[in-house]
């Protein structure tokens, strides 16, 4: 394959409008959340990804784990753990039955927030999606995530 073949331009072409799309999306919700509820994206994932927790084996993630789900370096989701925990929203505690691990509860002031926050998350995705929809070159794709249908704890797990 060289650097001109029509497969590799074809993939590239897609890749870029995966890209576009992504980009428009998380630039619609991050104004949205910022604006309404002083969150960022990062953070507002971060909520929904630990809300989702419970007690019991294989309750509580990992950082590791948590880091996957939220697309963030191991360090960068501490230090966004931090931010959050300093606010209020999270707190940390260590595992009952290992002390080295470390797990992360959404806090009431957090699942408060984040109740709140969903909502317009929600109406941020549509509207950008409904925008995304318009253009020729993104309308695949939207259609694509629209058919998509993966549960919420999946998200993340891979």
């Amino acid at each position: 394959m060289t650097a001109t073949d029509p497969a590799l331009t074809a993939l590239s072409q897609g890749w870029c409008a995966l890209s576009l799309l992504h980009g428009k999306i998380e630039a619609r919700i991050e104004r949205a959340l910022q604006c309404g509820h002083g969150l960022s994206v990062r953070e507002y994932s971060l909520l929904d990804v630990l809300s989702r927790q419970h007690n019991g084996p294989g309750g509580h993630l990992q950082m590791k784990q948590v880091a996957d789900a939220v697309v963030l370096s191991q360090s960068a989701t501490t230090r966004l753990v931090t931010r959050l925990e300093d606010r209020g929203l999270l707190t940390r505690y260590l595992c009952d039955t290992d002390r080295r691990g470390i797990y992360t509860d959404v806090t009431e002031a957090g699942l408060t927030l984040l109740a709140e926050a969903r909502p317009t998350n929600d109406t941020a995705l549509r509207a950008a999606l409904d925008e995304a929809a318009r253009n020729p070159e993104l309308a695949p794709l939207v259609r694509t995530v629209e058919a998509l249908k993966v549960p919420a704890q999946a998200v993340g797990s891979a």
